[in-house]
């Protein structure tokens, strides 16, 4: 269960079954449309999703011993308490079984699209994990652009059941673009936080990626920039944010709103404290405390869609 990852997997759950459920599923009633999607076709996207992303971790750690046993030898599981070839073979099975899932999504909703993303989205894995990790920028864009595409998958999902259901008036709706606005709101920020997160973390492995020679940000640019590079994709959300506010939702913006106190208490202060402690980070369990406040104001993120 620690291999691959198991609350990251129940968040990963949480957020297909959150951005349905309340984000998805309320531009579809407004719309006078109603829920599209049946209890199973979620399930199965949401299986997909766990299988494939577990797969992934297994792989990560498969190919990451050497860097592991510097950064965090306590840590260490494939060839401890897994084996090489029992790692690999887990992996395959689980992507496999999360393709298959997939693939079940595309053909029940007639759609070559997913059928192609779900194949594609192991095979980004795998190859992340064996060397796009390795390179500059390419690594942490692979992982923030697949954390995007989460929130994007719901809502292709309806849209091909829309597009199955009622081709004929679809065009004449702005329901598509509904769907794709605010489930693409949720994904930019997904994207922004876990590129932050994946940057931080570098920041953290500095040690073991310098050894191994591996090519990430900190080692190229060195600390400073890195954090300067940060500090920057921090204000890029807090000025989303602040665009989201002031110009986007249909609420009251003063302070009595439940959804300013939301943002600015939810999500605004951990990620000034993130971004505080980033700059005062001095050992790899500070930045691993930084990592863990940009992951609290991404789970807070998601569950907004409550409150929205």
């Amino acid at each position: 269960m620690r291999l691959v990852r198991w609350s990251n997997l129940l968040f990963l759950a949480a957020l297909v079954w959150v951005m349905e459920k309340w984000v998805a599923v309320p531009v579809l009633d407004k719309a006078a449309f109603g829920e599209q999607l049946p209890w199973y076709l979620l399930l199965l996207v949401m299986l997909a999703t766990v299988f494939i992303a577990a797969g992934g971790y297994v792989i990560n750690d498969y190919f990451d011993v050497k860097i592991d046993r510097i950064n965090r030898p306590d840590e260490v599981i494939v060839t401890r308490s897994v084996s090489k070839p029992a790692a690999m073979r887990l992996s395959i099975c689980l992507s496999g079984i999360g393709i298959g899932f997939g693939i079940a999504v595309a053909a029940l909703l007639k759609s070559m699209t997913l059928g192609i993303l779900f194949v594609v989205i192991p095979g980004l894995l795998w190859f992340y994990s064996s060397s796009y990790k390795r390179l500059f920028l390419i690594g942490n864009l692979t992982i923030a652009l697949l954390a995007a595409l989460t929130p994007m998958l719901v809502a292709m999902v309806n849209v091909a059941q829309l597009q199955l259901l009622y081709a004929s008036i679809l065009p004449y709706t702005t329901l598509v673009h509904d769907l794709y606005i605010w489930l693409g709101g949720f994904a930019l920020f997904a994207f922004l936080l876990t590129w932050i997160r994946e940057i931080v973390k570098d920041l953290q492995d500095q040690m073991g990626d310098r050894e191994l020679e591996c090519h990430s940000m900190p080692v190229v640019w060195g600390e400073k920039w890195t954090k300067l590079f940060v500090s920057a994709l921090f204000l890029l959300t807090f000025a989303l944010i602040g665009h989201l506010w002031y110009h986007v939702l249909p609420f009251p913006i003063g302070w009595n709103s439940l959804s300013t106190r939301y943002i600015v208490l939810g999500i605004v202060i951990p990620l000034l404290g993130a971004l505080c402690l980033l700059w005062t980070a001095k050992i790899p369990s500070d930045y691993k405390t930084c990592q863990q406040l940009v992951k609290l104001a991404m789970f807070l993120g998601m569950l907004y869609s409550f409150v929205l």
